[in-house]
């Protein structure tokens, strides 16, 4: 029967059932509506937290372009022994400091491969002073990307939103069908009871007394079952929430069916508002800004260079003198300050990635096109979902009705006389069934409302 398959619909990611002795002595877990574990999940669900930390991490990375207008402050120590023909100071060039070529020629007329001592001790300094836009292209491009984890966040933060209002109403709907499983065990008690009070009168056959019997324990399984589907739904309940907590309850508001709009309207806020179109655009976004950066790497730079060095060269220069040392105590000071504009003329690999980039462009520009008649599609579905539960609700509460009549029918016969036990089995099986078909419709419906939030990226 439907009601001891529920657990499997209302929790399918529960965790390994417990004990029922262990169900019955727990205490209860407490309790939080709807808005209450939205608004716990979103400061404490894992993947929240995750998403929040990726987002703070892509706007310390925008900050990192902007520290090149910073000057930039370099030092480098050389002892080398080479030859020295037609020089007297060997240094070997560093990116972090800028010297120009200064000391004596040493002139030979004959090669010498006397290795002599050449020390160098310098500092140098570098200052941005015009980058032609080329910073700027490269903060716009991380910019972009902190945009696009921000987007991812928003969308996180409403796959949680609609999970924990599945988990809500999933542990509200088995809350009902436990309900109704405890009220059927009872009602199954009292008519086995009713049955051997007519044997020992002569009313009733040993016969019904077995039915109704055997009906008390038909029950009495559901109604452990249902226990532990609902144990089963609270516990996923608080994994989703977030909370410390074994299990979480569902309590607070009662169910609500308010409209959301026509579908027209519908689809038009999610071609808006759309997590997963407001996504795709950011990853345009960052598409485009990244081929600009990489095209603005092809640009000029001006920047102001200045040092300060102490060297010498061991080898004695052409007019004779010498510094002591022999080469290895940088005496000889010296300072300099320039402005150089570097112009890179052709660089085939930054070309090539421009091209690749402006490729990646299209692709991003196609993915959103698809994204959208995607979210199109989720919108309608989500909509029409939502229609058919809804009829289907109203049609499980006419079948609810009808069927609890019924069985206070077959009840009545069967307490007057007139009616059998299998009768009276008959309609309390078709009215427990009734009960849990409408539990899960319900269920249903606001399973279907929640998507169509999602899809619409509307947070409750």
């Amino acid at each position: 029967m439907a009601l001891l398959s529920l657990g499997l619909l209302l929790a399918p990611r529960a965790s390994p059932a417990r004990e029922p002795a262990a169900l019955a002595a727990s205490p209860p877990p407490r309790a939080f509506s709807l808005r209450e574990a939205i608004t716990y999940a979103e400061k404490r669900n894992p993947d929240l937290v995750a998403a929040r930390a990726r987002v703070q991490a892509a706007q310390a990375a925008a900050r990192v372009p902007w520290a090149q207008w910073l000057p930039s402050v370099g030092a480098t120590a050389q002892v080398i022994g080479s030859t020295v023909n037609n020089s007297t100071a060997t240094i070997l060039s560093n990116p972090r400091v800028d010297l120009p070529r200064i000391g004596a020629t040493r002139i030979s007329a004959e090669p010498d491969f006397t290795p002599y001592a050449s020390t160098l001790v310098a500092v140098g300094l570098r200052q941005e002073i015009f980058d032609f836009g080329r910073i700027a292209a490269q903060a716009a491009a991380v910019d972009a990307q902190a945009e696009l984890e921000r987007q991812r966040a928003e969308g996180a933060k409403l796959d949680v939103a609609l999970e924990v209002t599945e988990a809500y109403w999933a542990v509200r709907a088995a809350k009902s069908v436990a309900q109704a499983a405890d009220e059927a065990a009872a009602r199954a008690s009292t008519h086995r009871d009713a049955a051997r009070a007519g044997v020992d009168a002569g009313l009733r056959t040993p016969v019904d007394l077995a039915r109704a019997e055997a009906e008390v324990a038909r029950f009495e399984v559901a109604k452990v079952r249902a226990q532990g589907s609902l144990a089963a739904a609270q516990a996923v309940f608080a994994a989703v929430v977030g909370v410390p907590d074994a299990a979480l309850d569902a309590g607070g508001e009662a169910g609500e069916d308010e409209a959301l709009g026509s579908l027209d309207e519908l689809l038009e806020r999610a071609r808006d508002g759309g997590a997963e179109i407001q996504e795709a655009k950011a990853r345009v976004d960052l598409a485009k800004a990244e081929t600009r950066a990489a095209a603005a790497q092809m640009r000029p730079d001006v920047f102001l260079t200045a040092a300060i060095s102490g060297r010498a060269g061991g080898a004695p220069p052409s007019n004779g003198s010498t510094v002591g040392g022999h080469g290895f105590a940088p005496l000889v000071p010296n300072w300099d300050v320039g402005v150089v504009l570097s112009v890179p003329l052709y660089d085939p690999v930054l070309a090539a990635r421009r091209d690749a980039l402006r490729e990646v462009e299209d692709v991003r520009a196609a993915e959103l096109q698809a994204t959208r008649a995607a979210q199109e599609a989720a919108v309608r579905q989500a909509y029409l979902g939502l229609v058919a539960a809804r009829q289907a609700l109203v049609a499980l509460e006419r079948a609810a009705t009808a069927a609890r009549v019924n069985h206070e029918q077959a009840e009545a016969r069967f307490k007057a006389g007139l009616g059998t036990m299998l009768d009276l089995v008959d309609a309390e099986t078709l009215r427990v069934e009734a009960e849990v078909e409408r539990a899960v419709g319900g269920f249903a419906v606001a399973r279907a409302r929640a998507a169509l939030r999602r899809a619409v990226a509307e947070v409750r």
